[in-house]
């Protein structure tokens, strides 16, 4: 319903993928070695294709409360990937 609102999240989640490779820290390169991670990546994909349903449906009640909650799901991802990723690094290292 806040057209501002939803310019600055359509801003901020194209910016994250152009600063995702500059704040690529990994010891290793490969998901393989992250099982944590893994299963944080399918849970992007599931948040991706359940914010693709839910922009295609009408701005009504219960879509909006879902389109928000699934945005800050999406952007919490963002926040959490790199912090399992120092976790696992440390655990692995220690």
């Amino acid at each position: 319903p806040n057209k501002l609102g939803g310019v600055i999240a359509l801003i901020m989640s194209i910016a994250i993928l152009f600063l995702m490779p500059l704040l690529h820290t990994n010891e290793t390169q490969g998901l393989q070695f992250y099982p944590l991670n893994q299963i944080l990546f399918w849970y992007m994909v599931i948040m991706i294709l359940l914010l693709t349903w839910v922009g295609a449906r009408p701005v009504e009640a219960p879509y909006i409360i879902t389109g928000q909650i699934l945005t800050i799901l999406y952007f919490s991802y963002y926040i959490i990937n790199p912090l399992i990723i120092k976790l696992w690094d440390n655990m692995l290292n220690s």
